[in-house]
């Protein structure tokens, strides 16, 4: 891995959450050494030119928001990007998973100050009303049975702007268990509250901005 190649700043703060002794190495000495420990560093493979993510660090650039929550971090795809485009925003992820909210947790443990995170059902989120300036469910809503709720919750969270990804074609991913097209991810959001929703295709998916 070469700091070309991936989200260097990041994949450093995995290393040094996850493995003690490590203060003082210098990056390539931290990958080095995080590699030997049979840490998977492959996840911070840098994105940005991936079409979905290029489009989504567009629109926040021009939100410029303060604040963001990112509903169902996963494995980073999109969280390792936005940690890396936007080092000065507080950003707050969640997900249910005890293994991925570990792994961002040593992030966070690992330097990258910014960063907090939650262990969170993303249709009952433990946040008041309105505490974040833009929200983003990033390839999230494909996969649940509750997307309204997820949407609601989501809506009702945040201050300007809710930033939503889906896919827009059929796949193999046994995980995706709803489509959604043009007019049903406009309806999901107005019904949850927004005020307004356009919507952009990128290759193979859907991108939503909901404004509140």
């Amino acid at each position: 891995m070469t700091a070309d190649r991936c989200y260097m700043d990041v994949a450093c703060a995995f290393v040094r959450g996850k493995l003690p002794d490590t203060d003082g190495l210098s990056a390539s000495e931290l990958i080095e050494r995080g590699l030997e420990s049979g840490l998977r560093l492959h996840k911070f493979k840098t994105n940005t030119e991936l079409p979905r993510v290029k489009h989504v660090l567009g629109i926040l650039r021009s939100l410029n928001p303060s604040t963001i929550l990112d509903i169902g971090s996963g494995r980073g795809t999109f969280l390792w990007p936005l940690l890396a485009e936007f080092p000065e925003v507080e950003i707050t992820s969640v997900d249910t998973r005890l293994q991925r909210v570990s792994d961002i947790d040593a992030v966070r443990k690992g330097g990258i100050e910014t960063l907090s995170v939650a262990r969170v059902d993303a249709g009952s989120l433990a946040f008041a009303d309105r505490s974040f300036e833009v929200t983003t469910v990033l390839e999230v809503l494909e996969h649940v049975h509750g997307a309204s709720q997820v949407a609601a919750e989501a809506v009702r969270a945040t201050r300007r702007f809710v930033i939503a990804s889906v896919p827009s074609r059929e796949d193999e991913n046994p995980e995706h268990i709803r489509l959604f097209d043009r007019a049903t991810i406009e309806a999901l959001f107005l019904g949850a509250g927004a005020a307004r929703v356009s919507v952009d295709y990128v290759r193979g998916h859907i991108i939503a901005l909901a404004r509140i």
